[in-house]
């Protein structure tokens, strides 16, 4: 399993990458896999069987620059060989464009959109590797990859706390402060609501803290508290203790991870109808689900007769860590066996929903 060299498994606190990760290595193993996590730094938190490090420190402070990654990267393929490893499970950004010169097979998860210039890196993908989709709403985006699977992300449910009954707390806001995200969306539409909201996002990059300081500070009132960079902790209990999630997302988000998150600790998601958003929010049972900003007001009001018991039960049997394993498993197989050895684009015979 390699990871990224600026991220540690699992997060300390927000990082939707991390925790899916570490929530993967710890369900294979509990399925009788030997997982090795390869990554950066001298910690992990996972039940892998080896953690390997390439790199002293945590790369955080490069995060984003092509060099560390492609160390990291040269470093990853020295130290592994056929003898020792069936499939890598490459999370990396340029992992893909490498991987012909790996002597094992590679799955390669694409954790974002594939368009653009990720798309074109992701469209020179060496014929041997297999790619796997987050959401169908993500491959759709681009379905001339050689994509050999689709695979929903998850969550280790069994340390998560969760609500009984409705919260009477504001609504929360959390991702990383970017337009994408629409906290200033967040803002209007609660102002409208009547209803206080907690603006609780990541915000320790050059782009979100610039537009914090531009675009969001100049928004805030008394009806907005702001929590910045939170730890797993804090964020776990402003989850559980909000009325709902809001994601007024103004993009094609291929996932969402917040979403499951927050219906995983009882509480309903009201959100903007864009990227994966139908395939993890059950409409009417575990959240809202809108199709313009004019509606999310009378949402963020009516979400509270939504039983948090519903939400639980639906991440539970179709986001659990043990379902990703046994998807992913079944790539690993295919990929293992040769399946993508010719790079047939075809239509993926593995999807986990």
């Amino acid at each position: 399993m390699v990871v990224p060299p600026w991220l540690t498994v699992p997060p300390p606190g927000y990082g939707g990458l991390e925790q899916v990760v570490a929530g993967l290595v710890d369900a294979l193993t509990d399925q009788g896999h030997a997982v090795t996590l390869f990554g950066t730094g001298d910690r992990h938190g996972t039940a892998a069987q080896g953690f390997v490090s390439t790199e002293p420190a945590v790369q955080y402070e490069r995060l984003g620059e092509a060099l560390p990654e492609l160390a990291h990267l040269a470093r990853v393929r020295r130290r592994i060989g056929p003898a020792d490893f069936d499939v890598i499970h490459d999370h990396t950004t340029i992992g893909p464009l490498v991987a012909g010169r790996r002597a094992v097979p590679t799955v390669a998860t694409v954790h974002g959109n594939p368009v653009g210039e990720y798309g074109d890196v992701l469209s020179d993908t060496d014929q041997g590797v297999g790619l796997v989709a987050i959401s169908h709403a993500q491959r759709r985006l681009n379905p001339g990859l050689p994509w050999v699977g689709t695979v929903h992300n998850a969550l280790d449910l069994r340390t998560l706390p969760r609500k009984t009954a409705p919260g009477p707390g504001p609504v929360l806001w959390l991702a990383r402060f970017s337009p994408d995200k629409g906290p200033d969306v967040a803002i209007r539409a609660c102002r409208e609501a009547g209803l206080p909201l907690l603006l609780a996002g990541k915000c320790n990059e050059p782009p979100e803290r610039r537009y914090y300081d531009e675009v969001v500070a100049p928004m805030l009132g008394d009806d907005v508290e702001v929590v910045l960079n939170a730890d797993r902790a804090a964020t776990l209990r402003m989850l559980v203790d909000a009325r709902c999630l809001i994601m007024p997302i103004q993009w094609e988000e291929p996932f969402g991870m917040v979403m499951v998150e927050a219906m995983a600790t009882g509480t309903p998601v009201v959100a903007l109808g864009r990227g994966a958003v139908p395939e993890l929010v059950r409409d009417g049972v575990t959240g809202l689900i809108c199709r313009g900003a004019a509606e999310l007001p009378a949402a963020l009001r009516a979400v509270e007769r939504l039983d948090p018991a519903d939400c639980v039960a639906h991440v539970a049997e179709n986001f659990s860590t043990t379902r990703m394993a046994e998807g992913y498993t079944a790539v690993y197989r295919l990929v293992a066996a040769g399946a993508t050895a010719l790079g047939v684009r075809e239509p993926a015979p593995v999807s986990v929903r």
